[in-house]
């Protein structure tokens, strides 16, 4: 393992981890632990509702609390958990809600990385006198010219997290280390077991960790009741097509679950909250050129100015790199002009800025224009 503070023996330099409880942040703090370095593990109470329900693998349930203790205990670090369910309403489950109401698709564990654990957790590091805040996530971290950190997609592409992480800092980048980064899921799993660690055959949270059995509807409808309003289903011309349960059960790109039946496929292609009604139509009536963004952060080497830059976009965490230019403009907006049509773009989802392997930022969608409209 690199030294994580250049010139300083691990010896003399205090890491913090956070650790959710699962495997990856785990063997992160036993890899720091285990090259000499003073960690110190903290665990964020966000959201117990896994163990209400009793439901294993949510990344904030309280087995995953007392499974950090025990890798801690296990090692013999200090552990503490920190009570930020009231932040997490706030920023993250109050966000997720509201989202649904403008007729968005959310990404609420980019929000939580963005406010939660990179900005409330970075300074609590800081306060206890850490050189660094580690966590599980797999991405690469490099050091450029001038001192400056750059972030880099994961050796191994299937498990890669910068798609996640793109709202981070150039400032929280020179801070932060990701020690999984070079590793696979395999390899990671091997030092769980060759660790002895309490967590070595845990499986990976799949859902969203405050969202019981991935039901978001249900959650969704609890908070905010409007979004589960029934209306109606109309084509591209504003017909009535049939009747909806509630457009938070919509995504747009959706195909399957509409429940018309026309002797065409239809697709979700817009969300129209304001009338609260789902509008479909053919698949090319999905297919976008420009993206506006908004609460863009830039993590290229130059500003990015309204001449634009070429870069490679992801639109989605599944999907590959696509070619793209983005325009820059004034208070954190802009606009990305796709090289082809991309289809399934939907508000609310995260438009994520690459340089070949390098992370250069990225921002929130908020509107598309639609590939026949832009020629």
């Amino acid at each position: 393992m690199q030294p994580l503070v250049p010139g300083k023996p691990p010896s003399e330099t205090r890491i913090v981890v956070a650790m959710s409880g699962g495997v990856d942040s785990s063997v992160t703090a036993a890899l720091l632990k285990e090259a000499g370095y003073d960690v110190v593990g903290i665990t964020l109470q966000l959201y117990d509702h896994g163990e209400a329900v009793g439901r294993k693998g949510a990344c904030c349930a309280g087995q995953d609390i007392r499974d950090a203790r025990r890798v801690a205990e296990s090692l013999g670090f200090p552990h503490y958990v920190l009570d930020y369910e009231s932040r997490f309403r706030d920023a993250v489950i109050d966000d997720f809600a509201d989202s649904y109401l403008r007729g968005e698709t959310p990404v609420p564990c980019i929000r939580c990385n963005q406010t939660v654990k990179f900005r409330d957790l970075l300074d609590t590091a800081r306060s206890l006198g850490a050189e660094a805040l580690a966590t599980g996530h797999y991405l690469r971290r490099a050091e450029a010219a001038g001192g400056r950190a750059t972030l880099h997609r994961a050796r191994d592409e299937s498990r890669d997290q910068s798609y996640f992480l793109f709202a981070t800092t150039a400032e929280q980048a020179d801070y932060l280390r990701f020690p999984l980064g070079d590793m696979n899921k395999d390899t990671v799993r091997a030092h769980a077991e060759r660790l002895a660690l309490p967590v070595a055959t845990k499986p990976d949270s799949q859902d969203i960790c405050f969202v019981p059995q991935g039901k978001y509807h249900e959650l969704v409808a609890k908070l905010r009741p409007g979004a589960a309003a029934a209306g109606d289903i109309v084509d591209l011309s504003g017909a009535v097509l049939g009747r909806h349960e509630g457009i938070l059960r919509y995504t747009i790109g959706q195909r399957r679950g509409i429940g018309i039946g026309t002797g065409e496929p239809l697709y979700v292609v817009r969300l129209d909250p304001e009338r609260n009604r789902v509008v479909v139509g053919p698949r090319e009536a999905l297919l976008v050129a420009r993206v506006t963004l908004k609460e863009v952060n830039w993590l290229g080497d130059g500003p990015l100015g309204e001449a634009g830059a070429e870069i490679s976009v992801k639109l989605r965490s599944t999907q590959g790199p696509l070619p793209a230019r983005v325009f820059g403009a004034a208070d954190g907006w802009a606009e990305i002009e796709l090289a082809r049509p991309e289809g399934g773009v939907s508000p609310g989802q995260a438009c994520v800025f690459y340089d070949g392997d390098r992370l250069l930022g990225g921002g929130w969608i908020v509107a598309t224009e639609s590939a026949a409209r832009a020629a």
